[in-house]
């Protein structure tokens, strides 16, 4: 894996994003301040090649691409937004019929919440990459939060027309994490599975205990992770497909690096595992249990 936390420039872009999402005062500059600010850090990437340290080259040639990959995704997703929001604004705008009116409320309120979470997602990475990211533990069932990942996605899973299944131990599964980014993490991985599972595909979650660990599970039968990729999955920036392939829910390439964050914090690990391109995927998460 690349080890980011050596690459000064790179590392540099990213504690200038966190500053800009922690700060108060924040609010009052330019939106695009935190991409401005990697976006310059990966032309000075280019433009002076690490002599000092040349066996951080190629990682920092690595980081300058996969910075320059955000900001071209994001200012894509961006446009994307607007274009539909400037489209129902003007629907609006004029004497529409009460059916064009509310099919350009539903647009506008669809893409304001995929704003949000997109806005949601870039916050809590830099705040993982910071450890300010917050947790409130309490002893919770994992079964209990497992079902509510599975309930958060049931929408999705059913528009794709994926057959999602859940399996479910009868004795309870006691873990001491904060529920709601446990959740979290857990409906990024469902819609990881979903985004490379084709429709009519089987997505299964389940809960377990192995030893002295509580065991999470989402596999999928999609189309897997070649051997290049696996090894990286859970880096920043990092996606399956090449940027030229990207679908309209591909993402940013940080939802799994997320899940790591997450379950990092929590005192777990999490592992992905393949056979190859059209071989499906597991990802598994493992928590520490309490002792009783």
């Amino acid at each position: 894996m690349n080890d980011f936390s050596q690459v000064s420039r790179a590392e540099r872009s990213v504690r200038e994003f966190g500053q800009c999402a922690a700060d108060p005062e924040a609010v009052d500059r330019p939106d695009d301040a935190p991409l401005g600010a990697l976006q310059l850090t990966a032309h000075e990437l280019a433009d002076q090649p690490c002599r000092e340290r040349p066996e951080l080259a190629g990682q920092e040639r690595g980081v300058e691409s996969r910075s320059n990959v955000l900001v071209t995704v994001v200012s894509h997703e961006l446009r994307n937004f607007l274009g539909a929001l400037g489209s129902a604004t003007r629907i609006l705008c004029v004497e529409a019929s009460p059916s064009a009116a509310a099919h350009a409320r539903t647009v506008i309120e669809r893409q304001v919440a995929k704003m949000t979470a997109l806005v949601e997602d870039l916050l809590d990475i830099s705040r993982s990459q910071h450890g300010l990211m917050q947790l409130r533990c309490e002893r919770r069932d994992l079964r209990g939060v497992a079902a509510e990942a599975a309930q958060t996605v049931e929408f999705t899973m059913q528009e794709r027309n994926h057959r999602m299944t859940t399996a479910l131990p009868d004795a309870p599964v006691w873990v001491q994490v904060d529920a709601a980014r446990l959740e979290q993490a857990l409906v990024n991985l469902l819609l990881n599975a979903a985004k490379y599972t084709a429709p009519g595909g089987n997505i299964s979650l389940s809960v377990g205990r192995e030893e002295r660990e509580a065991v999470l599970r989402v596999r999928d039968d999609g189309i897997g992770i070649g051997p290049d990729v696996l090894p990286h999955v859970f880096d920043l920036f990092v996606q399956a497909a090449a940027p030229s392939s990207r679908g309209p829910d591909a993402g940013l390439g940080i939802g799994l690096a997320l899940v790591r964050s997450v379950v990092d914090r929590h005192g777990g690990r999490v592992t992905a595992a393949s056979a190859g391109r059209g071989c499906g995927s597991e990802f598994a998460v493992y928590l520490p249990t309490p002792v009783d």
